[in-house]
Protein backbone atom coordinates (compact mmCIF):
# COMPACT_ATOMS: atom_id res chain seq x y z
CA UNK A 1 0.00 0.00 0.00
CA UNK A 2 1.02 3.38 -0.75
CA UNK A 3 1.68 6.12 1.97
CA UNK A 4 -1.49 7.83 3.11
CA UNK A 5 -3.80 5.06 1.89
CA UNK A 6 -7.41 4.05 3.77
CA UNK A 7 -8.12 0.03 3.30
CA UNK A 8 -11.20 0.97 2.05
CA UNK A 9 -13.36 3.31 -0.30
CA UNK A 10 -16.75 4.17 -1.88
CA UNK A 11 -16.18 3.71 -5.79
CA UNK A 12 -17.76 7.67 -6.44
CA UNK A 13 -15.11 9.21 -3.70
CA UNK A 14 -12.26 7.29 -5.73
CA UNK A 15 -13.53 8.42 -8.86
CA UNK A 16 -13.73 11.71 -8.00
CA UNK A 17 -10.11 11.19 -5.38
CA UNK A 18 -8.02 10.37 -9.24
CA UNK A 19 -9.56 13.47 -11.05
CA UNK A 20 -12.15 10.89 -13.38
CA UNK A 21 -14.70 13.59 -12.36
CA UNK A 22 -14.76 17.14 -11.12
CA UNK A 23 -17.02 16.99 -8.50
CA UNK A 24 -18.14 13.87 -6.06
CA UNK A 25 -21.72 14.22 -6.49
CA UNK A 26 -21.13 13.77 -10.84
CA UNK A 27 -19.54 11.05 -10.07
CA UNK A 28 -22.15 9.74 -7.93
CA UNK A 29 -24.77 10.53 -10.69
CA UNK A 30 -22.52 8.23 -13.10
CA UNK A 31 -23.06 5.57 -10.96
CA UNK A 32 -26.77 6.22 -10.66
CA UNK A 33 -26.96 6.13 -14.68
CA UNK A 34 -25.32 2.93 -14.79
CA UNK A 35 -22.02 4.78 -16.65
CA UNK A 36 -19.47 2.86 -14.21
CA UNK A 37 -19.54 -0.69 -14.75
CA UNK A 38 -17.49 -3.05 -12.55
CA UNK A 39 -17.26 -6.97 -13.35
CA UNK A 40 -19.50 -5.25 -16.10
CA UNK A 41 -22.67 -4.87 -13.28
CA UNK A 42 -23.46 -1.00 -12.99
CA UNK A 43 -22.02 -0.06 -9.73
CA UNK A 44 -23.56 1.77 -6.86
CA UNK A 45 -21.61 4.87 -5.48
CA UNK A 46 -21.12 3.09 -2.11
CA UNK A 47 -19.99 -0.08 -3.70
CA UNK A 48 -15.95 -0.70 -1.65
CA UNK A 49 -13.17 -0.07 -3.94
CA UNK A 50 -9.94 -2.65 -4.11
CA UNK A 51 -6.73 -2.75 -5.14
CA UNK A 52 -7.12 -4.36 -8.36
CA UNK A 53 -10.02 -3.97 -8.96
CA UNK A 54 -11.17 -3.26 -13.23
CA UNK A 55 -13.32 -0.11 -13.68
CA UNK A 56 -15.63 0.70 -16.74
CA UNK A 57 -16.28 4.37 -17.32
CA UNK A 58 -18.63 4.96 -20.04
CA UNK A 59 -18.71 8.44 -20.97
CA UNK A 60 -20.23 9.43 -24.44
CA UNK A 61 -19.11 7.42 -27.14
CA UNK A 62 -15.88 6.67 -25.21
CA UNK A 63 -15.58 3.58 -23.15
CA UNK A 64 -12.41 3.76 -20.66
CA UNK A 65 -11.00 1.32 -18.84
CA UNK A 66 -9.11 1.15 -15.70
CA UNK A 67 -7.51 -0.44 -13.25
CA UNK A 68 -7.74 0.44 -9.44
CA UNK A 69 -3.53 0.46 -8.58
CA UNK A 70 -4.04 2.19 -5.19
CA UNK A 71 -6.56 4.02 -2.66
CA UNK A 72 -5.75 7.41 -1.82
CA UNK A 73 -6.93 9.16 1.62
CA UNK A 74 -8.13 12.29 -0.12
CA UNK A 75 -8.04 13.56 -3.44
CA UNK A 76 -4.91 13.63 -4.95
CA UNK A 77 -2.82 16.16 -7.52
CA UNK A 78 -2.95 15.82 -10.86
CA UNK A 79 0.93 14.69 -11.07
CA UNK A 80 0.14 11.40 -8.11
CA UNK A 81 -3.23 10.18 -10.23
CA UNK A 82 -0.95 7.90 -11.53
CA UNK A 83 -0.10 6.28 -8.44
CA UNK A 84 -3.29 5.19 -8.17
CA UNK A 85 -4.61 3.77 -11.03
CA UNK A 86 -3.70 2.02 -14.33
CA UNK A 87 -5.30 3.02 -17.55
CA UNK A 88 -6.24 0.16 -19.56
CA UNK A 89 -8.07 1.88 -22.38
CA UNK A 90 -7.44 0.02 -25.71
CA UNK A 91 -5.86 2.87 -28.56
CA UNK A 92 -9.28 2.03 -30.40
CA UNK A 93 -11.24 3.78 -28.20
CA UNK A 94 -9.59 7.04 -28.36
CA UNK A 95 -9.05 6.72 -31.91
CA UNK A 96 -12.90 6.71 -32.39
CA UNK A 97 -13.15 9.33 -30.60
CA UNK A 98 -10.88 11.86 -32.86
CA UNK A 99 -12.46 10.23 -35.73
CA UNK A 100 -15.92 11.65 -34.52
CA UNK A 101 -14.36 14.61 -33.53
CA UNK A 102 -12.67 15.10 -37.24
CA UNK A 103 -15.98 13.84 -38.79
CA UNK A 104 -18.10 16.74 -40.60
CA UNK A 105 -21.29 16.08 -38.31
CA UNK A 106 -18.44 17.53 -36.01
CA UNK A 107 -18.80 21.45 -35.57
CA UNK A 108 -16.55 23.58 -33.41
CA UNK A 109 -17.51 25.53 -30.74
CA UNK A 110 -18.03 29.57 -31.64
CA UNK A 111 -19.26 28.44 -35.12
CA UNK A 112 -23.01 29.03 -34.68
CA UNK A 113 -25.84 27.09 -36.47
CA UNK A 114 -24.64 25.50 -39.70
CA UNK A 115 -25.34 27.41 -42.79
CA UNK A 116 -27.56 26.30 -45.77
CA UNK A 117 -24.30 25.04 -47.42
CA UNK A 118 -23.08 23.46 -44.44
CA UNK A 119 -26.06 21.16 -43.94
CA UNK A 120 -26.15 20.62 -47.74
CA UNK A 121 -22.33 18.72 -47.15
CA UNK A 122 -23.76 17.15 -44.40
CA UNK A 123 -26.64 15.79 -46.35
CA UNK A 124 -24.46 14.55 -48.78
CA UNK A 125 -22.45 13.08 -46.58
CA UNK A 126 -24.74 11.26 -44.65
CA UNK A 127 -26.33 10.00 -48.14
CA UNK A 128 -29.77 12.62 -47.65
CA UNK A 129 -29.15 13.95 -50.94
Amino acid sequence: MIDGEESNLRIDKWLWAVRLFKTRSLATQACRNGKVLTSNQPAKPSREVQTGMIIILKEGPLTRTFEVAGIPKSRVGAKLVANFLTDLTPKEEYDKLKAIKDSPLARKRGDGRPTKKDRRELGTWMGWE
